[in-house]
């Protein structure tokens, strides 16, 4: 039997997965054989990436909550104020895996086939992902985590769905597991492939192409994830002459809400001023980190003004569910603190680029409302009921609970900015990212203030792996992405000459921005007007300038309207699809 340490440090028992899958992972598709002579140089490549973070949760982007890790890594590196992701989960990662927009790469809006190019939900037969690019640049390449780029396709029959759902019946594969990540180019693989999980004993886990079908007691989510990137460190360590590509995919702190009680504790009494109070003090901390100017960021309006926590009836459940929010990023540091050290251990981290993301803003869906069904289980594997507190009458702490923090505070997580996931405003779209690269980052501590978008991933790994981008792969020809490498902005402080993208784009669910130079269009659905905010004077878009530029907003709504046909935002599919 072949056994990969899931930890170390005896936190979890071993997973036990048969020799024929141990080939699948440690052999994969061998179909890749170029090895540049220059790759001893090149820097191994982590990419980092966080479910449903609010702007301001990390010490370094003026949260309270205790990232320390984190924190060291953007002490020592680079912090960036305008990088952007798309606005939810899967598009974000389709994007980014591939340097294309996210209707170009096949995702446009979530992982459902619906007939139409850019609706496709999985990844375009036309797109290369950055593990089958960097494998064939000779690097070796591993994911842990969230996957949620293949076709999700569930059980028709809704009792079948729920026992599958809670471990209680098998219907086989989760997708088509060619789309899964080993078939993608990542060689390792252990996460899931689905989007939203139990972080005590997650639906659609793989390893390889595997199912893992059973789980330790003591296990949770985000440990495993760290620990398995450990545990590849130390494997890629083993090739010591191949650079390594790992994507680590953290599932906090997205919904359902489930930490462990020691990280809930240290911040049970942490957010009982509520919602304003929040606001107040991480707008302060944001400034006097400089992250912004308050001239050209003033804290917005609060978004819920009928909301006063002195008036909450349901102030308790509120901060305890917030609690546990930021237990789950806790967490999630921890366990890159143990990445590093096992860096630090091998030697390994000074030639290795750290870069830490999130796939988009807070999230303010409430899944109470949703109820169980789809990709909610409503019982445990045991047969324990979940409760879906509607009216907050359960608090959420570990799995049998499935809530979230809803809308005012993922409202008030995303400061300075306004609204959250799934919307195409800073809030929504923004993300905080940290690149740590101590042989290549000039001038540690600095922020760089440059618009970058996830399309960039792509081109700026290939820039450092001595790579370029494919025309062909595989016999299939390749979109062009619109990415750029942003290496230049890690090797040298000097702001550009010229902005790397004079234009970005954004839709989803009809909700749509565009970004010329520093000027943004953005609208909130397809049926809502556009808002113009000059984003040099008024980041936080507290100031639509819509009827003062009406020629503007006509001139950049057309130019909107001609990327969303070439990126294939268009045609959308019909309602009955």
């Amino acid at each position: 039997m072949f056994r990969l340490p899931v930890k170390n440090t005896g936190r979890y028992a071993y997973h036990a997965v048969s020799s024929a899958l141990a080939l699948v992972v440690l052999m994969g598709s061998m179909a890749f054989t170029l090895a540049p002579s220059k790759s001893a140089k090149r820097p191994n490549i982590i990419l980092i990436m966080a479910d449903d973070l609010g702007y301001s949760d990390l010490g370094c982007y003026g949260g309270e909550i205790n990232t320390p890790n984190l924190d060291k890594l953007a002490k020592d590196g680079l912090r960036f104020n305008a990088c952007y992701n798309t606005g939810r989960c899967c598009p974000t990662r389709a994007s980014m895996l591939t340097g294309l927009y996210p209707h170009q790469a096949g995702i446009g809006k979530m992982t459902f086939a619906e007939g139409k190019p850019g609706y496709q939900g999985t990844l375009d037969k036309h797109t290369v992902t950055i593990a089958e690019a960097l494998r064939a640049a000779g690097y070796q390449t591993g994911m842990v985590g969230k996957w949620h780029i293949s076709e999700t396709v569930g059980r028709k029959d809704n009792a079948e769905q729920l026992k599958w759902l809670a471990h209680q019946a098998d219907y086989g594969v989760f997708s088509d597991p060619n789309t899964y990540p080993t078939g993608r180019g990542f060689e390792k693989f252990y996460g899931t492939i689905w989007g939203v999980v139990d972080y005590f004993d997650p639906f659609s886990l793989v390893y390889g192409n595997q199912p893992v079908k059973t789980v330790p007691k003591d296990f949770y989510y985000t440990n495993a994830i760290g620990d398995t990137a450990v545990s590849f460190v130390r494997q890629f360590g083993k090739q010591a002459d191949k650079p390594f590509f790992m994507y680590v995919a953290y599932t906090a702190p997205h919904w359902p809400i489930q930490a462990l009680p020691e990280d809930i504790k240290k911040y049970e009494n942490t957010y009982k001023n509520g919602w304003q109070a929040l606001r107040q003090s991480r707008y302060k901390r944001i400034i006097d980190l400089k992250l912004f100017d308050p001239a050209t960021t003033p804290l917005p309006d609060f978004m819920f003004p009928k909301k006063d926590w002195a008036t909450n009836p349901t102030k308790d459940w509120d901060a305890h569910a917030m609690a546990v929010h930021a237990a789950m990023v806790d967490r999630m540091d921890q366990n890159i603190g143990h990445l590093i050290a096992e860096l630090k251990r091998t030697k390994q981290l000074d030639n290795t680029i750290i870069l830490f993301l999130s796939d988009n803003g807070a999230s303010s869906e409430d899944p109470t409302e949703y109820g169980p069904g789809f990709d909610r289980a409503g019982s445990t594997r045991e047969g324990q009921t979940v409760a879906f507190p509607t009216k907050k009458e359960v608090l959420p702490n570990g799995q049998l609970v499935h809530a979230g923090i809803g809308a005012v505070w993922a409202h008030s997580i995303n400061t300075p900015f306004r609204y959250y996931k799934a919307k195409q405003h800073e809030g929504g779209i923004t993300t905080p990212l940290i690149v740590h690269w101590p042989q290549g980052v000039q001038q540690p501590g600095r922020l760089v203030r440059e618009p970058l978008h996830v399309i960039d991933m792509m081109s700026t790994f290939l820039d450092l792996a001595q790579a370029s981008y494919p025309n062909t792969f595989e016999g299939r020809t390749i979109t062009p992405t619109p990415g750029k490498s942003f290496v230049p902005l890690l090797t040298s402080s000097k702001a550009p000459a010229q902005r790397i993208h004079p234009e970005l784009f954004w839709e989803h669910f009809g909700a749509a921005a565009f970004r010329q130079q520093d000027w943004k269009i953005v609208r909130l659905d397809a049926n809502a007007p556009w808002e113009l905010y000059d984003l040099k004077n008024n980041r936080s878009e507290t100031k639509n300038l819509a009827t003062q530029y009406p020629d503007r907003v006509t001139a950049m709504s057309q130019r909107w309207q001609q990327l969303a046909e070439e990126y294939k935002v268009f045609p959308k599919p019909t309602a009955q699809q």
